[in-house]
């Protein structure tokens, strides 16, 4: 059983707040150097992430269950609640792919939207924000800080980290998500959603002959125009400076500062949130029952040391203790850490609650449809299975099913906390053991 290393601590939780604070520092020190998501730093592994579970290496199909892209969909559809992030990531990445192979005629219409022109719009829009705000009652109680925010727009461009994008409401790769044609009856529809969106951003209307057009409007009615179904939680300045760019090109250029926001926010916060929280191998009743039985074990333990220290029974004997000291602080530190020591003896995991009550082929369907690039919102409060599991009595919860743990890094990781769980009990439950043995006996009965 190969380990890693016994100081190994888990992935940390990024929560939002966190997660700005940590980029608008970044801004602060980088600003003006930025690559394409930070291409210094993007490819390091966050803490307590092997390089086997890498960001990378989960998207391209090189993991298995239940560390697959799969997986990773649906902790961002059920669990973290932005799914729309990863499948505008996936569908940029194929769009991306197809333009650049791309040999049609009409390419030369779709010219690139560069850096500097990227700077411009969000200079002018950051502007025309200002020169607003100080139309309006109390504007100069606040001049000096949209003059502020107007000076630093062009060092800001291109690297919106204000607020991470997150969701209003077996493995797949990203080459599955190629765009598929929308029905006429729809095109008609997009394209008008798409010419609002411009109108609203101040933007020309585009040349509707420009290559992948009419995919571009589907994008624009999908994720970034206010309403949309799967719309991206942007700064306002930064879905207008992207509308103006679609205005002109249809060249994945145009989306550049989006998906410098959206592969950020799953590089840093939704990928080490996945990691952790797979990690757990318990659903929250079985963890709670663990750590439940891990607090018992040690009360257990002392009520045997005391007796047993009142008593007139030889030294020896209150060392029998220990075997409660162990189980319990191995258990409690397990569940600690979100698992639970006999599942993890089976290299167990408990069956997810949307795949409990499902067959194979529902469970296969949704999981395509999850990867479908232009669809419906990602909500699932109207699937069968949340009343289902809320009414699901808690014995069932504890001893739900199970599946085998087929990843080899992510066995790797729970087998180094069990480790690390064992010793911290071996360690605690000799030194109370110690404790009563050198107590002196009280012979009371």
């Amino acid at each position: 059983m190969k380990l890693l290393p016994l100081t190994y601590t888990r992935p940390k939780h990024v929560d939002k707040q966190e997660f700005r604070r940590s980029e608008e520092s970044l801004q602060s020190h980088d600003s003006g150097q930025m690559g394409s998501v930070r291409s210094g730093n993007s490819n390091q592994s966050a803490s307590g992430i092997p390089e086997s579970l890498a960001f990378d290496r989960i998207i391209n199909g090189g993991t298995c269950p239940p560390m697959t892209v799969r997986d990773f969909m649906n902790y961002l559809v059920y669990v973290e609640h932005a799914a729309e992030n990863l499948q505008f990531y996936l569908w940029y990445n194929d769009y991306k792919k197809r333009f650049d192979q791309s040999t049609s005629s009409d390419m030369a219409l779709a010219p690139q939207w560069t850096q500097a022109m990227q700077e411009e719009t969000i200079a002018k829009i950051r502007k025309e924000n200002v020169d607003k705000r100080r139309k309006e009652p109390n504007a100069e109680a606040f001049g000096a800080e949209f003059e502020k925010v107007a000076r630093e727009a062009i060092t800001e461009s291109g690297n919106p980290f204000n607020t991470p994008p997150h969701s209003s409401s077996g493995n797949e790769h990203s080459s599955s998500l190629s765009y598929h044609r929308a029905p006429s009856t729809h095109a008609s529809s997009y394209k008008s959603q798409a010419a609002d969106a411009f109108a609203t951003a101040g933007a020309k209307q585009p040349f509707t002959i420009q290559p992948f057009r009419e995919e571009m409007n589907r994008v624009i009615a999908t994720y970034i125009m206010d309403g949309a179904p799967r719309q991206l939680n942007l700064a306002s300045w930064e879905q207008k400076a992207a509308v103006q760019a679609l205005s002109y090109t249809t060249h994945p250029s145009a989306l550049k500062g989006i998906i410098n926001t959206i592969e950020t926010s799953l590089r840093r916060q939704a990928h080490p949130n996945f990691v952790r929280w797979s990690i757990c191998n318990g659903n929250p009743a079985r963890v709670f029952f663990a750590r439940a039985l891990g607090v018992g074990l040690i009360v257990g333990g002392l009520v045997i040391g005391l007796v047993l220290t009142l008593s007139s029974a030889g030294r020896g004997y209150r060392a029998l203790s220990a075997i409660a000291f162990v189980l319990g602080i191995s258990t409690l530190v397990a569940a600690y850490k979100g698992m639970c020591v006999v599942l993890h003896g089976m290299h167990h995991h408990h069956v997810r609650p949307w795949e409990l009550f499902v067959q194979d082929e529902e469970v296969e369907e949704k999981g395509k449809s999850s990867f479908e690039s232009f669809g419906s919102n990602n909500s699932y409060e109207d699937e069968p299975w949340v009343v289902r599991y809320r009414r699901r009595n808690i014995v069932r919860k504890i001893f739900d099913r199970e599946v085998w743990i087929q990843e080899p890094a992510l066995r790797q990781i729970q087998d180094t906390i069990f480790i690390q769980a064992m010793l911290a009990a071996l360690l605690l439950g000799g030194v109370l053991t110690a404790i009563f043995v050198a107590v002196p006996g009280g012979n009371f009965f």
